[in-house]
């Protein structure tokens, strides 16, 4: 068993040198998302192979008497993109598909509420334009979740941060459980998403509409949630973990929400924003 182990090493530790090239989605072989392609790697890699690689389980935490949860998603593989069932909702921005393989992670079971932001940004205030504890946060910036983020990992000692474009669309269409929705959860939209049609114009309290296939509430609808990336053209390459381009003007923004257009809330749809912009219609979810 030994001399097998040490053989498919030495085998991945060829493979990761031929995959170790860059594009503006990342850099292949990088298993573990750290930019660099490595001996940890190699190690995720032979764990898996000899089924020692543990993939994350759903936590509950609590910041300041607020609890929020964060749910596990197994690792896989799935097509990215204008896949069939978006029709001809389709953008061009959404082709061409692309095959993605991503490591296990967690996901909010909601977005980000005004009860969390408070607990960690107390001192901050609460810019929302809508009020309420249970309603997702919103005129926030990506800049002002970096910030958010920094102060609840000082406070839980853990390694939050807001998904990537590739893990949040993953969590969106059911991950392994997918069930093929063009909406998450659902083909009828009204079931799973405060959108234009029956929003009244406003945020509503998060997870009062059905769950997709993993148990996540509003990832279509309600609001816009920003995503780490830089917003980039898709290739047709297959990717592992990719993280968007290295550089850009604008973050991606994902879901729909209370506010445009229905189209918005597919899993596939994509949108962008620029760093230090607020809106009232976007707000994030983390990512773990």
């Amino acid at each position: 068993m030994k001399k097998f182990v040490l053989f498919f090493a030495a085998v991945i530790m060829a493979s990761l040198g031929a995959m170790a090239q860059s594009d503006d989605t990342g850099v292949y072989g990088d298993v573990d998302g750290d930019g660099v392609v490595n001996g940890n790697d190699i190690n995720i890699l032979i764990n898996i192979v000899l089924g020692k690689y543990a993939e994350p389980v759903t936590q509950t935490f609590t910041v300041g008497g607020v609890s929020f949860k964060m749910v596990a998603v197994e690792g896989g593989t799935f097509t990215m993109g204008a896949t069939p069932e978006q029709g001809n909702d389709a953008e061009d921005n959404e082709k061409p598909t692309h095959q993605v393989t991503l490591r296990g992670f967690c996901i909010g079971e909601t977005e980000v509420t005004q009860a969390l932001w408070d607990a960690v940004m107390s001192s901050y205030g609460i810019p929302n334009y809508f009020i309420g504890y249970q309603l997702p946060m919103e005129s926030v910036s990506w800049e002002n979740c970096q910030t958010f983020i920094t102060r609840l990992n000082q406070m839980t000692g853990q390694n939050f941060r807001l998904p990537t474009e590739a893990e949040w669309e993953y969590a969106a269409r059911g991950g392994n459980r997918s069930q093929g929705y063009k909406y998450s959860g659902s083909n009828n939209l009204d079931d799973v998403a405060w959108y234009p049609d029956n929003s009244d114009s406003q945020t509503h309290i998060v997870a009062t509409k059905a769950p997709n296939e993993l148990g996540l509430y509003d990832m279509s609808g309600n609001v816009w949630e920003w995503c780490q990336d830089w917003s980039g053209s898709y290739s047709s390459d297959a990717q592992i973990n990719p993280t968007g381009p290295d550089s850009g003007t604008s973050r991606v923004i994902r879901g729909g929400g209370w506010y445009h257009y229905t189209w918005g809330c597919r899993v596939s749809c994509r949108r962008s924003g620029k760093p230090s912009s607020t809106a009232n219609y976007i707000g994030l979810r983390l990512a773990l």
